[in-house]
């Protein structure tokens, strides 16, 4: 067990060094962004609320403009999600009554992977759905963070949280079949507690999904895995996705396909980081397993100056040397105008979202 942990974190160590510099950047663009991620909601909302306040002045002494608006709003209350290029301003309108889901935040026991192996406690924060309840079964998405976060990036510790309200929506208004979204925090060891610290924690981050969080889960929440003596992980896989930013892409990739195909079948990696395996890589991991890949959808930007080359080195031809994988049946790479940023981020979410959980 140790010399495995040695040799991991050698080989990551020698991986970072060759990016250094990327990291760097990446740690210093993605603490920004996550200072940032609340304002980028505030902001929308406000200027939708404003927006509203001076149609309605400009249209008070209008007739027809009144009829106008109102045909205008009518539509876009019927307008569903779709995955595309931008998330219907309906979809992140925070819902407090019917249709709003709650947060929880939990602790589970762990283990510094990336250090002594000493048992530890750590925090990580679970979205319900709305009208949740221990007589049905739910999917269950794990959510990961960049490598400048923590189990808060996506501001699931806020009552204001963007993904609890595209979740509430999403599932209000009849576009997905509503699930359980886990944020951790993806640093597997002690010293990779504090943000922009412990990087290399971020490798071994599948002993802990394996052997702590995954079974914490399944033995809490009313999931589709028979949590009981003889628990197999495989059994519910195709209920289970996986899914992150930047670093939390690159996790998405190494470890989620990489080393735990066995226990996820829904992959989505959001301007995946340096060191993500390559497309041959992944695509060799794929043909030699017995578990398929039931959706793996990948987004990035194309100005995005951290990940771009490492996101599109990392999925984007995956259709062309592999036949497991087939654009527009369980295969998307999406690139648009964009930087390393929440306005891709939760755009990558709201599709991933929908994309989820469908081939089932």
């Amino acid at each position: 067990m140790k010399k495995k942990l040695l040799m991991a974190m050698l080989l990551t160590c020698i991986s970072l060094t060759a990016c250094g510099n990327d990291i760097e950047r990446a740690i210093a663009e993605e603490t920004s962004y996550a200072e940032e991620a609340d304002s980028v909601d505030t902001v929308s909302e406000s200027a939708t609320e404003n927006t509203s306040e001076v149609s309605a002045q400009d249209t008070s002494n209008a007739s027809s403009s009144d009829s106008t608006q109102e045909e205008s709003k009518s539509e876009a209350a019927e307008q569903h999600a779709e995955v595309g290029d931008m998330v219907l301003p309906k979809y992140t309108a925070l819902r407090t009554g019917e249709g709003s889901g709650t947060i929880e935040r939990i602790t589970y026991t762990t283990y510094d992977y990336a250090g002594d192996g000493s048992e530890y406690t750590k925090e990580a924060n679970v979205y319900l759905p709305a009208d949740y309840s221990e007589d049905k079964k739910y999917n269950v998405m794990i959510l990961m963070h960049g490598i400048g976060g923590s189990e808060d990036e996506w501001g699931m510790n806020k009552s204001t949280s963007r993904v609890k309200a595209i979740m509430d929506n999403l599932g209000f208004y009849g576009d997905v079949e509503p699930f359980i979204v886990v944020t951790p925090n993806g640093r597997a060891g002690k010293k990779g507690g504090e943000k922009g610290s412990g990087y290399q924690s971020f490798y071994l981050f599948g002993e802990e999904l394996r052997n702590d969080l995954i079974p914490y889960i399944d033995s809490h929440y009313s999931t589709y895995a028979d949590y009981k003596d003889g628990y197999d992980l495989s059994a519910a896989r195709d209920h289970r996705a996986i899914a992150g930013l930047s670093m939390g892409g690159m996790q998405t990739i190494n470890i989620g396909i990489g080393e735990c195909l066995d226990m996820f079948s829904y992959f989505g990696a959001f301007s995946a980081a340096p060191t993500s395996n390559i497309a041959s890589k992944t695509a060799s991991v794929v043909e030699d397993s017995e578990y398929p890949v039931k959706y793996f959808y990948n987004i990035c930007g194309l100005q995005d100056r951290t990940a771009y080359a490492s996101s599109s080195a990392a999925a984007k031809t995956l259709p062309a040397i592999c036949d497991k994988f087939v654009d527009g049946e369980n295969f998307m790479w999406q690139e648009l105008d964009g930087g390393h940023d929440f306005h891709i981020w939760y755009l990558g979410f709201y599709n991933f979202a929908q994309l989820a959980f469908q081939n089932n």
